[in-house]
């Protein structure tokens, strides 16, 4: 149980932090990879507003005004190192989309003929802009026919890259150290936790422990007020009272030490389809006595890995569960099969009226959906918890449906 709660609580907290540098990261690169596009885009306008040059130094803010505060967002600023650091081409063409002119000056990765070739292209393609490998254009109407401008992005691209690989890297980094501090807290992050559950554990036992020994004393009154006064309700009324509490302090003791994982159980090989067999007819003579129908469909042969008086103790468990609240004259029936997911073992009884989203609550400790009935039956809401148990330090899941009016239990093991 409580490592069950350290691992949630890791679990958790790594979420959290995942979810934190997901955003983190993933809006910084976002918000880079947005700055790049738009100082592009503010290139491309500038040479497409120039016949595809720059302009001239004596259009540029004098130096003086590159030192003046710009708004964070202000993505058109060109200082006078842009048009050097700035590799583009640029070609015209006329109403023909013939060659007029090829400027390839500002750029060694281009040939003429491959600027020749790439325009001509982009021509056909019927779009005034967009990309063509690490290439941005735009092509744009002027007088004398069309002029196709192309910046490279490579360097642009490149930074990017790495800036995410950095960034990632750096955050993947930072999710591991903070899962080791995690991992290492965790446990003292939820002590307050785990002390209160161990206090509950041990008032349990130790309550459990000193009932025992009145309950024995009245159990032993009682049969000697037997012998003096006779048979008479009130005794028989004790005694059962008696048999009652003893069942409720023994199901809360091996709770108990279920949880605290101090149960001892005999792990080794052996025949479920004869456990269950076996507890199957242990029960048909309660089912006969009750006007009720017992049956079972057990595949033969089956064994797993587990404690077979645990595994008994789940069926016992189950089946009188299902004796209890099946209708008049009902049935019940237990299954027993293997599949890919494992060995499993199905209790069923017809007259459930419970609701779908009471279902979840049936294995807390003390719940009856049902109180009035529950006391006519003897039940504590304790059975299906320690079944939980049982089936949970098998290292398998238990869980119930409802479908048209009968109620299942499947223990997946």
């Amino acid at each position: 149980m409580i490592k069950q709660l350290q691992k949630k609580f890791v679990l958790i907290a790594m979420c959290s932090f995942l979810a934190v540098i997901v955003c983190i990261v993933g809006g910084i690169n976002i918000a880079v990879t947005i700055h790049e596009n738009e100082a592009t885009e503010n290139i491309l306008n500038i040479l497409s507003d120039n016949d595809g040059k720059f302009p001239k130094n004596n259009n540029h803010p004098e130096p003086k005004d590159f030192n003046k505060r710009k708004p964070f967002f202000d993505f058109s600023m060109m200082t006078e190192e842009t048009p050097f650091e700035t590799r583009f081409f640029t070609v015209m063409v006329d109403s023909d989309n013939n060659i007029i002119q090829l400027d390839t000056g500002h750029i060694a990765a281009v040939s003429s003929d491959e600027a020749e070739s790439i325009a001509l292209e982009m021509l056909n393609s019927g779009s005034n802009s967009g990309s063509y490998g690490s290439y941005k254009y735009r092509i744009t109407e002027q007088s004398y026919g069309k002029l196709i401008v192309f910046v490279d992005r490579s360097n642009q691209l490149k930074t990017l890259s790495t800036y995410l690989i950095w960034s990632c890297s750096i955050g993947a980094i930072s999710l591991l150290i903070v899962f080791i501090l995690v991992s290492l807290l965790s446990r003292r992050a939820i002590k307050p936790v785990i002390e209160n559950m161990e206090k509950q554990k041990q008032f349990i036992t130790d309550a459990g422990h000193e009932i025992k020994t009145p309950l024995a004393i009245i159990s032993a009154n009682a049969d000697v007020l037997e012998l003096d006064t006779g048979k008479s309700e009130w005794i028989d009324s004790i005694r059962n009272q008696t048999k009652r509490l003893n069942s409720l302090v023994k199901s809360l003791l091996e709770l108990s030490k279920v949880d605290e994982g101090k149960s001892t159980l005999n792990m080794c090989m052996f025949s479920i389809s004869d456990t269950i067999e076996h507890a199957v007819e242990d029960f048909q003579p309660i089912a006969k006595k009750l006007d009720k129908t017992l049956v079972s469909e057990i595949t033969p042969q089956l064994s797993i890995k587990g404690d077979s008086e645990s595994i008994a103790r789940l069926t016992g468990i189950l089946i009188d569960n299902a004796l209890k609240y099946s209708d008049k004259n009902g049935t019940i029936k237990v299954t027993l099969t293997r599949n890919s997911r494992g060995t499993i073992l199905a209790v069923s009884n017809t007259g459930c009226t419970l609701k779908q989203n009471e279902l979840s609550r049936l294995f807390d400790r003390f719940y009856r959906a049902d109180s009035s009935r529950s006391r006519e039956t003897g039940g504590y809401g304790i059975g299906l918890s320690l079944a939980k148990a049982i089936v949970e330090a098998h290292k398998g899941k238990i869980s119930a449906k409802v479908d048209d009016g009968i109620i299942t239990f499947k223990a997946i093991l």
